[in-house]
């Protein structure tokens, strides 16, 4: 049986040929060609985001720059991130790897779903090992977002949480144990709501939650202190209830001492 490297290999180059042949008629031009890439805003550490939904909602790399900027550091962030995708999905089209390949990154953050069936982590663990070398090649660390399972599966947490420990340790990256700050969350107080009303994406205190982990493991201190509101963009302010913040902040501290670096 083929290993998950090669089974993510067959499935890219299959795919891209599919891909080719339905755009035929207006050319096809999949790799690390794909155009300019997404272009950082801010100044300072360059992180690029790659992901999908559980990224995008909310902004997270947005708030893990306005919290870094609330603390006197800086950091330039990207994202490419489309609804449902996939690390798989990432590979195929190619738009991740150009935009690894096409700016000088620090960190290159990925992320998928919770990975917490087997054949999922196994995909999981493949396809990270093949975007390893792309982004070391581009002089950054490889990090993994560990994200939540749906509500309706919150058995799954643990296994979702050893997936992307896995997959990090695979490669030696940094781990941002977000999911695992979601337990800690509500090991303090269950009353608190991270889940959106679907029931698959944060809610803004879940994403809060989430740049708190990733802020904090990136600039090596405690979130602890950090402030609850937010400026994303001119005109553009989050603020989370000031009766929550210390809780989200000490469980984000508890789940990366957990997990250190």
């Amino acid at each position: 049986m083929p290993s998950p490297q090669l089974r993510v290999s067959s499935l890219r180059r299959l795919a891209r040929l599919s891909v080719c042949l339905l755009a035929a008629i207006v050319g096809c031009s999949l790799g690390s060609s794909g155009g300019t890439g997404p272009q950082p805003t801010g100044t300072g550490r360059k992180v690029l985001f790659v992901g999908n939904s559980l990224t995008y909602v909310n902004d997270v790399p947005a708030l893990v720059r306005a919290l870094a900027e609330s603390a006197e550091d800086s950091l330039a962030v990207a994202m490419v991130a489309y609804p449902d995708y996939s690390l798989s999905d990432h590979l195929i089209l190619g738009d991740a790897e150009a935009a690894i390949t096409g700016e000088e990154w620090d960190v290159v953050v990925l992320q998928q779903g919770p990975s917490s069936l087997e054949q999922n982590r196994e995909d999981l663990r493949a396809v990270v090992k093949v975007f390893e070398p792309v982004i070391r090649d581009a002089g950054a660390v490889p990090a993994l977002y560990s994200v939540w399972p749906q509500s309706n599966r919150m058995g799954d947490f643990g296994r979702a949480i050893d997936s992307y420990a896995l997959a990090a340790a695979d490669v030696n990256g940094i781990l941002f144990p977000v999911a695992e700050a979601w337990l800690e969350t509500w090991r303090i107080d269950p009353g608190i709501v991270l889940y959106a009303t679907d029931g698959l994406h944060a809610s803004a205190a879940g994403s809060y939650l989430a740049a708190l982990v990733i802020y904090g493991k990136l600039a090596g201190r405690s979130p602890v202190g950090l402030p609850g509101t937010l400026q994303l963009a001119p005109g553009t302010t989050v603020t989370i209830s000031e009766s929550i913040v210390p809780t989200l902040q000490l469980a984000a501290q508890r789940a990366n001492e957990k997990y250190p670096q």
